[in-house]
């Protein structure tokens, strides 16, 4: 069984800043890409970002140079630093992995629950 659990999100006001992070647990063999979506009412999911297992990045052009993705491989861990933050942020935020679960040695997209980011002008 493979969780991702999201942690970070809140309340902030605009040009704050918020970190979001995304933990996996479970029987992993190995984790590839990484990215975060994040669905605004009544928007479809967005994607917003995305870092490979080599660490290489890509981001929508709306967040470049004011977000940053990066994982921590060891803690299969990943996070989202979200800087300069505008109201047009506010959204759901989902951390998504392809992961090779131990258990069948196949690659499956897990996601996380979502977290609330909200800000405020």
């Amino acid at each position: 069984q493979v969780q991702l659990v999201e942690s970070g999100g809140g309340l902030v006001q605009a040009g704050g800043s918020l970190r979001l992070s995304c933990a996996a647990s479970g029987s992993i063999a190995g984790i590839g890409i990484m990215a975060w979506y994040r669905q605004a009412p009544g928007k479809q999911r967005e994607l917003v970002t995305t870092i490979t297992s080599a660490g290489s990045t890509n981001y929508v052009d709306s967040v470049k140079g004011r977000f940053t993705i990066s994982r921590d491989n060891a803690k299969r861990t990943m996070y989202l630093q979200m800087n300069s933050l505008k109201p047009e942020d506010t959204a759901v935020y989902y951390c998504n992995m392809g992961v090779v679960a131990t258990t069948t040695l196949q690659r499956r997209d897990y996601w996380g629950q979502g977290t609330q980011v909200t800000v405020s002008s």
